[in-house]
């Protein structure tokens, strides 16, 4: 055990439940949405300097993208897990051990597999969900970057899990905000282009994203070598893989891959739906802005209420406290609600200076994402709902359910009501945005009455000690 490491902060699984999940949501929460600031930055610069094409091809490119970074991310579910439960357990070895052979596992994966996979699939891809060639031409080298150069970003996400499912929440916050202004910087030099440098538009954007996160991570990395932290590697621990460790990170982990990619899946059918429609071009930017980047908004806060209500539940359950697990669920619920009501209200009331930041003014684009904010505000609520509670499920190692549900929810539903409209019927992107809302109140549903039954309960660890 290094003596250089911090002591876990105890008051998650003894303080009061609402202080606890708070201590943990607010910067998670923040992170997110300063994160979430570099890809409207790129969008709004995008969208001035390239068009509503370049809007369209990060908007498919990161569809595509998630697709493969969701399986791989899905080890840092698992690790979440473990780590949440031992952080509960007060066993600092298994914390420790839990996350490098995360690292390792990340490693490996990203360079030998996602990044040469990616390059040569993603022409394909592009072709796969019906994009414009003017869009394919701008989101191919923006795809290529992103899928060779990401272990940066892998990296940053495997720490901000790791850190906050041991119960530090701020310190991934500041290297998210770190990342972001770093981000933001090399975006305004390499879309538009600065002096001796050229415009790179679309790709510029993938390049700052790429080289922020690399930065970031490579200090990261540093830090985790040299202690102080709540997670500590030590250079004894070698490069040979500890296989009941990582057994333990697929077992919790590959559920939430396979939803992830079911769901990125999805998301990909669903705008190959979008491509069909007669005013393709403008309906994928107005889908990729309004719910790619605005409805993030929502999402941005949800996803860290996940993060946070997870690390709450694993380690109260680790400490063998479930009731504190069930109360933190539901505190997150209500802050999730509270948020995603008040931006639904802002989507309703200003949606065209809204798509104005992004450069969004052709008419017929703002007709169409007026009309899909009205439906967003409303799915906003049960996105939020679903999302905190997944997060009880999957922190606590219920990981297979939201699996389950997600495929009903965001497959089955939205995709099976899209096509029988568009094969009895015509297809409007009404339709499209109504099955959105329809998949989400679903899944909110699913979540809550699965997380009540409590079989959470039971889910036991087959690593450490």
């Amino acid at each position: 055990m290094s003596p250089n490491r911090k002591k876990f902060d105890r008051s998650i699984v003894d303080g009061p439940i609402p202080g606890a999940v708070w201590k943990l949501a607010w910067p998670t929460m923040l992170q997110n949405v300063v994160g979430g600031m570099q890809g409207i930055v790129d969008h709004a610069m995008v969208g001035h300097y390239v068009g509503f094409n370049g809007n369209a091809a990060i908007g498919v490119s990161w569809q595509i993208f998630l697709v493969v970074v969701v399986f791989i991310t899905s080890l840092f579910t698992g690790m979440g897990v473990l780590v949440a439960r031992f952080t509960g357990a007060n066993d600092h070895e298994n914390v420790n051990r839990a996350v490098y052979q995360a690292f390792l596992t990340a490693l490996f994966l990203t360079v030998f597999v996602m990044a040469p996979v990616g390059w040569f699939l993603a022409p394909g891809l592009l072709e796969l969900i019906n994009a414009e060639p003017s869009v394919q031409g701008e989101a191919l080298p923006y795809l290529r970057t992103m899928f060779v150069f990401s272990f940066g970003m892998m990296m940053f996400f495997m720490l901000g899990g790791a850190l906050r499912a041991a119960g530090d929440a701020k310190t991934p916050l500041r290297l998210g905000i770190a990342m972001t202004i770093l981000n933001i910087v090399l975006n305004v030099v390499l879309i538009a282009g600065i002096g001796p440098i050229p415009a790179f538009g679309t790709t510029g954007a993938a390049m700052g994203t790429v080289i922020a996160g690399g930065v970031v991570s490579l200090y990261a990395l540093g830090r985790l070598f040299g202690g102080g932290w709540v997670v500590v590697f030590d250079r004894a621990m070698g490069w040979r893989p500890d296989l009941a460790v990582i057994r333990e990170l697929f077992r919790f982990g590959l559920p939430t891959g396979v939803q992830g990619v079911a769901m990125n899946v999805a998301g990909v059918l669903l705008l190959r739906f979008v491509g069909s429609l007669e005013l393709s071009a403008e309906a994928q930017a107005v889908y990729a802005v309004g719910y790619g980047q605005l409805f993030s908004l929502i999402t941005w806060t949800s996803v860290g209420l996940l993060g946070a209500t997870a690390a709450v539940a694993g380690q109260n359950l680790g400490a063998g406290k479930p009731e504190r697990s069930e109360q933190g669920v539901r505190v997150a619920a209500r802050i999730g609600l509270a948020v995603a009501a008040v931006i639904g209200v802002l989507f309703l009331l200003v949606p065209e200076p809204m798509f104005g930041v992004f450069g969004m003014d052709d008419p017929v684009v703002l007709g169409l994402g007026v009309e899909l904010l009205r439906y967003l505000s409303l799915s906003g609520l049960f996105i939020t709902v679903a999302l905190t509670y997944t997060g009880g499920l999957q922190g606590t190692g219920d990981t297979r359910s939201p699996l389950y549900i997600s495929i009903v929810s965001q497959l089955v539903i939205p995709l099976g009501l899209c096509w029988l409209i568009q094969t009895f019927s015509t297809l409007d992107p009404g339709d499209i945005w109504l099955a959105i809302v329809i998949g989400h109140f679903t899944r909110a549903t699913l979540s809550v009455v699965v997380f009540r039954r409590g079989r959470w309960r039971e889910i036991e660890l087959r690593v450490g000690g």
